[in-house]
């Protein structure tokens, strides 16, 4: 029989099913239906809590070579760097010692005032020890996973902070891991105030940043007393991060004439590359709510005595 007689379709007996077309369509609709779903009511939260319960023995199994080497390498340092390391240490334990008297002084100076003038007594904010374990892979944000979840109290907006400054803020709270978005990301504010004037203002993530900032104050006019080397604090006024908390330091301030703001690039003192210890605090209103309750009870505890 000659080749070109052959028939080179698939029989119809076996042509079943949707077209694959139609099957794209389909599996594409849901798909984003699901992304939807997902971003406006959270569907999917209790699946990546499992998975992420599921999965940490294996990161943790896998991060453990990682944490041998760095052990590792910590046995080969030279005696003399020891030595440098223990008598710059202990200059520093010197110095603290001064800072510390000094500032054990100024906060029985602060308490007599409030005392004198009525004021509220500071909150005492809570904090627990965490350790980053590695970045997230998505590459669209700026975000670390640290070794503390619900298990540990830690919980939802908790500001995170290293031994320089503010890190950042948990969004994403799991049984045994949280997610931290650093300061840097697109989508990440912070009320910060300029220490030298006083002035308060909104410092964006700027992720992109030409000046090596990371960090840019939005909407501020071109004539406000803004300098390089400024150092901005949390303010407070947001009810999440307690105020007087580093957060980053003005390195270029650029005013142009055909526009009303002044761009303003900041760089963050924390460090968002290189954090391995932090601790994660817990909201401002929250520790408030907290007082607020203590101070109630003690007050119904006095009133029932006779």
């Amino acid at each position: 029989m000659p080749l070109g007689t052959l028939e080179r379709k698939a029989p119809s007996f076996f042509r079943q099913g949707p077209s694959a077309l139609s099957r794209l369509a389909l599996y594409s609709a849901l798909a984003l239906f699901f992304m939807v779903a997902d971003a406006r009511f959270h569907l999917t939260e209790p699946v990546r809590q499992a998975v992420a319960t599921v999965l940490y023995p294996l990161q943790w199994l896998m991060l453990k070579p990682v944490e041998f080497a760095d052990r590792g390498a910590g046995y080969f340092q030279s005696l003399e760097q020891a030595q440098e390391n223990l008598g710059e240490a202990r200059r520093q334990m010197a110095e603290m010692a001064v800072q510390a008297s000094a500032t054990e002084q100024l906060a029985r100076e602060n308490a007599q005032l409030r005392e004198l003038l009525a004021l509220r007594a500071r909150l005492d904010t809570p904090a627990i020890a965490a350790q980053v374990l590695y970045d997230t892979p998505d590459p669209y944000t700026r975000r670390v996973t640290i070794d503390r979840g619900q298990l540990a109290g830690v919980q939802r907006g908790s500001p995170v902070v290293d031994r320089d400054g503010v890190l950042g803020q948990v969004t994403r709270v799991f049984p045994l891991l949280s997610e931290v978005t650093l300061l840097i990301d697109r989508d990440q504010t912070i009320p910060v105030l300029n220490t030298r004037t006083g002035a308060r203002s909104v410092a964006y993530g700027d992720p992109l940043s030409n000046h090596g900032g990371g960090m840019e104050l939005r909407f501020t006019p071109g004539n406000s007393d803004v300098s390089e080397g400024d150092l901005l604090t949390t303010s407070g006024m947001d009810g999440v991060y307690p105020a007087g908390l580093r957060v980053a330091r003005v390195v270029h301030v650029e005013r142009r004439a055909d526009s009303t703001f002044a761009r303003i690039y900041c760089a963050p003192l924390a460090q968002m590359d290189g954090a391995r210890y932090v601790m994660v605090l817990q909201p401002v209103s929250q520790s408030l709510a907290g007082a607020e309750d203590g101070v109630a009870a003690g007050v119904a505890t006095r009133e029932a005595r006779p």
